[in-house]
């Protein structure tokens, strides 16, 4: 829906509004034409019954105004002296319009002083259960969001297992595409498997200002520009585009920023010529061929002291071993005495593979590019040449998924946009080059281009549990050295797991004292 379509429905919404409830206003001593005031009426019906003004801020926060809108139908009824179980439910399953009874058929009282508190336990369960849920959805998506590792493309920087913080206030927080969806899941409803949303209405793209840019070589989790799936784990055929919000969460590392030039050579990258320092904490891992001297390696083994081992192929009296290793790993299994040689596997230069674009350019994982990333603002030459990286752009990231129509189409050598002559083309924002450290098992942009700047999702900040699959039993797979550990930083992560837990012994200690003090 554009601006003016949301405009015209929140209209639309004081309308009915209005014709529902303005004989309620009388009745509790307002005016009749207090009910017809956009958001002033919200104001005078918190006052009438008797709730806090600030509610009418989440009436507009979306996801959370979708638990909001029946809790103020059914509190307005309540007002009026309709507490029974039956007119709760009316109120509900008539999406509000038992109100419009209220209105004109019955002649309710209005109950000034009615009691606030529940007059169940039950009551008092689903009053606490739903503003539990609208605290955590607000935190879920305007300030902090948890989130899993779920795949080995930034080992060992981040590990497979690590529960993540992801703030949302760094780069600025985003309001959901989506405006109806189940709270608190992603795009699928946990054991139902099938969606938690629908594709409309949709509002449109909207970030808070926040406080810091994305920086080179920050770890950043998106939504996955490509993904049309129906959710992460699914299996099969099926596929149907998706909100932007509703795509799959992935997280890499931002290593080429809008306007730079991008290239890989011999496995390394270059920003605009220049070698690639990445920050101390990172840990590249490239594929490497170990041939070991007998047995005596196993995947437990290389685990703990080098890496995860994809295969394991026996040949004669010899192992060959196919290994992602950081270059310190690969120095010390060279000197392990069970070795008899170790080689770093690299793509023959020239060897081309199903790398973005996917035009015949004899790029692969290890040679590519150099290729451009697009700014806001920059203008690009557009030829049979360029339109294989700027065609998705075009016509998806800046065409359908903002609700404009941008087709490319061809007529000889020329390109057309909607028919018409396409010579240059003006980027609306900004582009991210998104790369994984662990550079032969990490599906990231040389695959599927760029990232574009409305599908960042936040800036992962803290570790606060990490579980290691090869573990024992629960307490052997907890890595306790990564806990409560910050994600960027200099030098080794330190874990603050033992400050915290000083600070809950603390505020237990202090409770207690406090309960004690009062009741003496």
């Amino acid at each position: 829906m554009t601006i003016l379509q949301w405009f015209l429905f929140f209209l639309l919404v004081q309308v009915i509004h209005f014709l529902g409830t303005w004989k309620l206003y009388i009745k509790a001593g307002r005016k009749a034409w207090e009910a017809a005031i956009p958001i002033y009426n919200a104001v005078v019906l918190m006052k009438i019954i008797n709730r806090p003004a600030a509610w009418v801020i989440l009436l507009f926060i979306p996801i959370v105004n979708l638990i909001m809108f029946p809790v103020i139908w059914v509190e307005t009824a309540r007002s009026f002296g309709k507490n029974s179980t039956l007119d709760t439910w009316l109120s509900i399953l008539s999406l509000g319009f038992y109100l419009y009874y209220l209105n004109y058929a019955a002649d309710p009282e209005y109950i000034e002083d009615r009691s606030l508190k529940p007059r169940t336990s039950l009551g008092e369960w689903v009053s606490a259960i739903l503003f539990a849920v609208v605290a955590a959805t607000i935190v879920h998506n305007y300030f902090i969001q948890p989130f899993t590792i779920p795949t080995s493309s930034l080992e060992k920087t981040l590990l497979v297992g690590d529960f993540l913080f992801v703030s949302k206030l760094h780069y600025g927080a985003r309001t959901p595409e989506t405006t109806i969806a189940v709270p608190m899941v992603h795009d699928t409803i946990p054991v139902l498997g099938i969606k938690s949303y629908t594709n409309r209405p949709k509002l449109p793209y909207f970030r808070f200002p926040g406080f810091q840019k994305i920086e080179q070589n920050d770890i950043v989790v998106f939504n996955w520009p490509v993904d049309t799936v129906p959710y992460f784990g699914y299996r099969g055929n099926k596929s149907y585009i998706k909100p932007i919000d509703k795509k799959s969460n992935y997280v890499k590392r931002a290593v080429g920023l809008p306007g730079d030039s991008l290239a890989i050579i011999d496995g390394e990258y270059y920003i605009n010529g220049e070698f690639l320092e990445l920050p101390d904490r990172a840990k590249p891992q490239n594929s490497y061929l170990v041939k070991t001297k007998g047995e005596g390696f196993n995947r437990r083994y290389l685990y703990e002291h080098y890496d995860y081992t994809e295969n394991l192929y026996p040949q004669d009296k010899n192992t060959y071993v196919f290994v992602s290793l950081t270059e310190e790993n690969a120095r010390k299994l060279r000197n392990n005495p069970n070795v008899a040689s170790i080689e770093k596997l690299l793509t023959p230069k020239d060897r081309g593979n199903q790398v973005f674009p996917s035009s015949d350019l004899g790029w692969n994982g290890d040679y590519y590019g150099p290729v451009y990333i697009p700014k806001k603002g920059a203008t690009v030459k557009i030829d049979k040449e360029s339109i294989p990286f700027y065609k998705r752009i075009i016509e998806v990231y800046e065409g359908s998924e903002m609700g404009v129509e941008q087709k490319i189409s061809y007529s000889g050598d020329q390109i057309l946009m909607n028919g018409q002559p396409l010579d240059n083309y003006t980027f609306k924002q900004d582009y991210y080059y998104m790369l994984g450290d662990n550079r032969h098992n990490s599906e990231d942009s040389r695959y599927w281009g760029y990232v574009p700047e409305n599908h960042i999702v936040g800036k992962p900040v803290f570790i606060w549990l990490s579980l290691d699959k090869y573990g024992k039993n629960f307490f052997d797979r907890i890595r306790w050295e990564r806990m409560f550990t910050t994600v960027h930083g200099k030098g080794d992560p330190v874990s603050y797991l033992s400050y915290f837990l000083i600070a809950v012994v603390i505020f237990i200690g202090f409770s207690i004292f406090k309960k004690r003090k009062k009741k003496a």
